[in-house]
């Protein structure tokens, strides 16, 4: 009796697994039915001939069809091919493990170096830390850098965006934010440039150091989904060590190729193009990275920079908007100090940190307000200065500035091999601007 009633309720259920089918496949979209899925949901596809298998993410719905982004490309696959849920979802390994390693988003090794052994999983989305729990900004963070550290100040949880065209030096600054950042760990997203850049990063930039170093890389030719969600993956990364009460940078390049792997995505399904043909989820999908960034009451904090692409060295585009509306600060790089040879090519002026003044001390605040003045001044009376045309002793501003032109310019400079101890930068500041230390 016990044996045919085990029986019957075998019967009543299907203990078969569940999977539906591809109907459509075309360059960015992959269509299927027959499984009940939600948005967000992770598939594996499977081909009947091949056995090839590719992951993705149902993007959308409609009815008894739903739309699948995949994370590789969809060569070999076609109409018929099995649909799989994949239960593990939107999860990580993270761990100590990662330290010192260069992975995929899915946290796969690419350096060549075995396996990383991780056992706790991590969700790569997550809610921002809720604003009422965020700690106060009030602890100097020192990247090694004379000019940032001196005028443009960041603390510990704070959130800049690095903004320049092409070919003016951010590969080069952020070399030197990471081997001079006052952090014990490092997290590094490369999203969307070029494959060559990886391995040069490391070498040229990092000199081979990898040490408390994790670098989660996603090139500009896998496919939009794992460039953006190489981005959320970093993050989570970053998180796991924050969570620990450590002290985090997290420097991600770039947010504009981010930014354009959602375009991708969102133009492939049928999303409205806005400015520059952005959709509106490119725009909406900044915060939700940029925000997970910062200082968390009774844990660590995760100091961010993010480099922005400024195409044709325009401000106004919607990516850098965008950026600059979000961050605590803005470090702008100039096409025409490289020109001059001045490197890091840091425009002053055109560049602000939100929080500095609360984390600095009232004298080198004093030291920052001169400088800028004068540096304003020389750069207002430049064309007057070069022809001969002012006369010294009209403006004794303006005749300290044109006397302290030369160190100015030298504070500004920094050898790309060099890190400048943050009290010394800020001693050599206020010399250079007579203003006295007051005890």
């Amino acid at each position: 009796m016990p044996l045919r009633s085990l029986k019957e309720k075998i019967k009543s259920k299907n203990y078969s697994v569940a999977f539906g089918e591809v109907v459509k496949i075309n360059a960015t979209i992959i269509t299927a039915v027959g499984l009940k899925v939600s948005i967000s949901d992770m598939v594996k596809i499977v081909s009947n001939d091949t056995a090839q298998e590719t992951f993705g993410m149902v993007t959308e719905i409609d009815g008894g069809t739903f739309f699948i982004t995949p994370f590789s490309f969809v060569e070999g696959f076609c109409s018929g091919d099995r649909v799989f849920l994949d239960q593990t979802g939107m999860n990580i390994p993270v761990g100590d493990a990662l330290l010192g390693r260069v992975v995929d988003p899915f946290m796969r090794p690419i350096d060549g170096k075995g396996n990383v052994s991780s056992s706790q999983l991590s969700p790569i989305i997550k809610a921002p830390i809720a604003a009422m729990k965020r700690g106060m900004i009030d602890k100097v963070f020192s990247v090694g850098v004379k000019s940032i550290d001196g005028l443009l100040t960041c603390g510990k949880g704070q959130k800049l965006g690095i903004f320049a065209g092409s070919g003016v030096g951010k590969s080069t600054l952020m070399g030197m934010i990471v081997r001079g950042a006052d952090a014990p760990i490092k997290v590094v997203a490369l999203i969307g440039e070029r494959g060559r850049e990886v391995p040069e990063f490391i070498e040229k930039n990092l000199a081979g150091n990898l040490e408390n170093t994790v670098i989660i890389v996603a090139t500009s030719d896998d496919s939009p989904l794992m460039r953006k969600y190489g981005a959320f993956a970093a993050m989570s990364v970053a998180e796991y060590f924050k969570d620990k009460g450590l002290d985090v940078l997290f420097i991600m390049d770039s947010v504009t190729r981010f930014a354009m792997a959602q375009r991708e995505i969102g133009l492939a399904l049928g999303e409205p193009p806005t400015s520059k043909g952005y959709p509106p989820s490119s725009l909406t999908l900044l915060p939700q990275l940029m925000e997970r960034a910062g200082k968390e009451e009774g844990k660590g904090s995760i100091t961010a920079f993010f480099t922005v692409l400024i195409e044709g060295d325009d401000m106004s585009d919607p990516i850098a908007d965008q950026s600059r509306s979000i961050l605590d600060g803005h470090i702008v790089l100039s096409r025409e100090l490289t020109d001059f040879g001045v490197y890091p090519p840091i425009h002053i002026l055109n560049s602000a940190s939100r929080v500095m003044n609360d984390i600095i001390t009232k004298d080198h605040l004093k030291a920052v307000i001169k400088f800028r003045k004068l540096y304003t001044l020389l750069k207002e009376n430049e064309v007057l200065i070069r022809i001969g045309a002012y006369s010294k002793g009209s403006d004794p501003e303006l005749d300290e500035a044109i006397d302290k032109k030369e160190v100015m310019q030298e504070f500004l400079s920094q050898n790309a091999q060099v890190q400048n101890p943050f009290a010394q930068t800020v001693s050599s500041l206020m010399t250079i601007m007579g203003v006295k230390h007051q005890e």
